[in-house]
């Protein structure tokens, strides 16, 4: 009998699902507590599957139990089938009732602050039983460990110096830009034909400059000879942002987009003559994966609400 069919008929789902939740854990006492099963129990079927596969696939270290190098190649192979079959019955779902169902997605927070909220609001009222889980974090973030460990069917952001591999397909939907945006209080409101150069001394809040869009505004002051303003308050936080704002004395930079889907944000754009500097935005899939009717539909959702913005960009 060949090796394939020994495994194929000796593997079980149940056993792969055991071990799975052993590497999670690091333990097989935690893992017994979590599926409300016997230790005993446990210890079996990790033997079955090390017996099934003629491979040692756990190893006891000082931290817990830690996968050899076969174990964590399994567990990749066992992540993808138990999403698929979750993606498999989340389609029989829609298929059954397709104005009902639930979709987990990752974005950031300018992102969720304006754009994604557009879409989640379209796909809602269009369905108004559906169900809308949004993970916030920064784009490599949502890439290399929230897509990867499948925990999100995809993600929404930049994808500005983003090292996307061989297995992660991305969808430019537009090219956004960072403006310079002012509370309802500031001196600069009225003002016409500004210049960074004018706003260089002012007090600013600002992302970090080792981040991704922290780059992205370093290079809008160097691509007119102007080192970035040094911030008096450095944070991602946009509530942070908005109460500073408010203040009348701080300025910050933050993406168009998210006035175009965000008029209710107490921001305001400033008359800032700016260099562009592209900042692509889009949806981040993983190949080869199947993606719920629900995800195909908020992802054409999201193709629909983007077209303003790829006007905008080309008439700019």
């Amino acid at each position: 009998m060949q090796w394939s069919d020994r495994v194929g008929r000796r593997l079980k789902l149940r056993d792969l699902h055991i071990l799975l939740a052993v590497a999670k854990s690091g333990s097989m006492g935690k893992a017994a507590a979590d599926l409300a099963i016997s230790q005993p129990s446990i210890s079996k079927a990790i033997a079955d599957v090390e017996h099934a596969i003629g491979l040692r696939l756990l190893d006891r270290g000082p931290h817990g139990i830690e996968p050899t190098i076969y174990g964590r190649a399994l567990l990749r192979c066992g992540t993808a089938v138990f999403d698929e079959l979750r993606q498999g019955v989340k389609q029989l779902e829609f298929l059954t009732d397709p104005t009902a169902g639930e979709l987990r997605f990752g974005c950031t927070e300018t992102m969720a602050a304006g754009f994604a909220s557009a879409v989640s609001d379209r796909v809602t009222r269009q369905h108004p039983r559906v169900v809308l889980q949004l993970i916030p974090g920064d784009s490599v973030t949502l890439v290399d460990r929230e897509l990867r460990q499948r925990t999100i069917d995809f993600a929404i952001g930049p994808i500005f110096r983003l090292k996307l591999d061989e297995d992660v397909d991305a969808e430019i939907l537009f090219d956004d830009q960072f403006v310079v945006m002012a509370g309802a209080e500031s001196k600069w409101i009225r003002r016409r034909k500004l210049r960074l150069a004018d706003l260089i001394d002012e007090s600013w809040v600002l992302p970090p400059a080792d981040g991704v869009p922290g780059v992205s505004i370093a290079q809008t002051f160097r691509a007119i000879g102007l080192e970035p303003p040094r911030a008096q308050m450095i944070s991602f936080s946009l509530p942070l942002h908005y109460h500073l704002l408010s203040t009348g004395r701080f300025l910050t930079m933050l993406p168009r987009s998210m006035l175009r889907f965000g008029k209710h944000l107490p921001l305001k754009l400033l008359s800032v003559d700016m260099p562009k500097i592209p900042y692509p935005t889009a949806i981040i899939t993983l190949k080869n994966r199947t993606l719920s009717p629900l995800a195909q539909l908020f992802i054409a959702c999201a193709r629909e609400t983007a077209k303003p913005l790829g006007t905008e960009s080309s008439g700019s």
